[in-house]
């Protein structure tokens, strides 16, 4: 059986005491006689995972958690306290912005010594400058010295030099979320074909959509150990979910409409009623009518969601997701629709939250919230009304 590109066999990582002269001595002499330091900072705590060739994996989870350590190690950059870290293939990672690079060097100099470093010749260098310059796209920059460049130039320069090489796994941190929107946008399209070419991904995002978007699993860090581990939607949505309770009692106030650049500009529930709130009943049909506003001609995204008036989750989609355009209206507007024919709720109250994501689906710009209430006689417990028969004896009642 073929090994996997990457395999982490209970690694933990911890740093030992060492703010009092006695604790770095207990320290030391833990390391002569045990191998290793007791107490002291534990920052991953006997973590297991493998990714096989072709995958992508997404890490999550809140600062602190443990995150970017884990791709240190993976690098080489940290070694762990303890376990193992097998690696059956070329890496190239962007963990932090101007991580390799000599400030005092051009942009050109340190081109030719990183892409030399990840692995290409001279020859393969001369023959992908041009490619690299024009992903980069940071013109006459490139012939100044690096501690000139803005951080955003910087992994400009950084990622065009990883896109020449296309290693067997590529790690990165948080950078798709650096720059401008443009080139996060550019950088969002290289991977999906790195990925569609049979790349293998190891990410780190707070963005949950990008995660679902690029990735197939997914790790949730929480303290330093793995909290869940597994299909991409099963671990964000958990991860999600949590947030959510943590959140209940100190919700974030919205952005302003005006701040957005993609905009809902009305939500409308079909059957409306002639006054109040919308009601149904369980299994009644369901309109979403969206009409949103883009500062161009591009259409936005339109990401519906539908939550529990405690803020559960319940059910989310986006148009992407269907590979559906909302209709131009002319003057930036689109319009869609969202149809549930049989909106299997339990009763109670509802809200229907719309948002407005850019066209590459890569950023929520805006969102509006709508409630309705859902009626009905039953003594279901849940969420959903779930079809259902019971049987014993050979009869069946539903």
């Amino acid at each position: 059986m073929t090994p996997p590109l990457l395999r982490v066999e209970r690694v933990e990582k911890r740093y030992p005491p060492a703010a009092a002269q006695p604790g770095r001595f207990r320290a030391f002499w833990d390391l002569l006689l045990r191998g290793r330091a007791a107490g002291g900072t534990r920052v991953l705590d006997e973590l297991s995972f493998e990714i096989r060739r072709g995958e992508s994996m997404g890490i999550i989870g809140g600062n602190g958690a443990g995150k970017s350590t884990l791709l240190k190690m993976i690098t080489g950059v940290l070694a762990p306290s303890s376990g193992r870290i097998e690696v059956n293939g070329s890496i190239s990672a962007l963990l932090e912005l101007g991580a390799g690079f000599e400030p005092d060097y051009t942009g050109m100099e340190n081109l030719r010594m990183n892409a030399a470093f990840l692995g290409l010749s001279r020859e393969q260098i001369d023959a992908s400058l041009d490619d690299i310059l024009a992903f980069a796209d940071i013109g006459k920059a490139i012939d100044e010295p690096i501690k000139h460049y803005s951080s955003g130039m910087v992994v400009r320069l950084g990622f065009a030099i990883v896109a020449s090489v296309r290693p067997d796994l590529l790690i990165t941190d948080e950078v798709l979320a650096v720059g401008d929107e443009s080139f996060q946008k550019k950088c969002i399209r290289w991977v999906e074909d790195y990925l569609a070419d049979g790349g293998t991904l190891l990410m780190v995002s707070h963005n949950m959509y990008q995660v679902q978007k690029l990735c197939k699993h997914a790790i949730w860090l929480h303290d330093g150990s793995a909290r869940a581990v597994g299909e991409v939607f099963d671990v964000t949505q958990a991860y999600l979910a949590w947030h959510e309770r943590k959140d209940a009692k100190n919700k974030e106030t919205r952005p302003a409409p005006s701040q957005a650049a993609c905009r809902v500009a009305k939500v409308a529930l079909e059957p409306a009623p002639d006054s109040g709130p919308v009601s149904l009943e369980t299994g009644d049909r369901l309109m979403v009518r969206l009409e949103l506003q883009a500062p161009d001609d591009r259409a936005p995204v339109a990401l519906v969601g539908l939550v529990r008036a405690d803020g559960t989750p319940v059910y989310g989609v986006a148009s992407d997701h269907d590979d559906f355009l909302p209709e131009p209206l002319g003057e930036g507007r689109f319009e869609i629709v969202l149809e549930f024919p049989e909106l299997n709720l339990l009763p109670g109250g509802y809200a229907v939250r719309a948002h407005a994501m850019d066209p590459e689906g890569l950023r929520v710009h805006d969102t509006v919230e709508t409630e309705f209430t859902v009626r009905g006689r039953t003594r279901a417990l849940g969420l959903v009304y779930l079809p259902h028969a019971w049987r014993a004896g050979g009869r069946s009642s539903s």
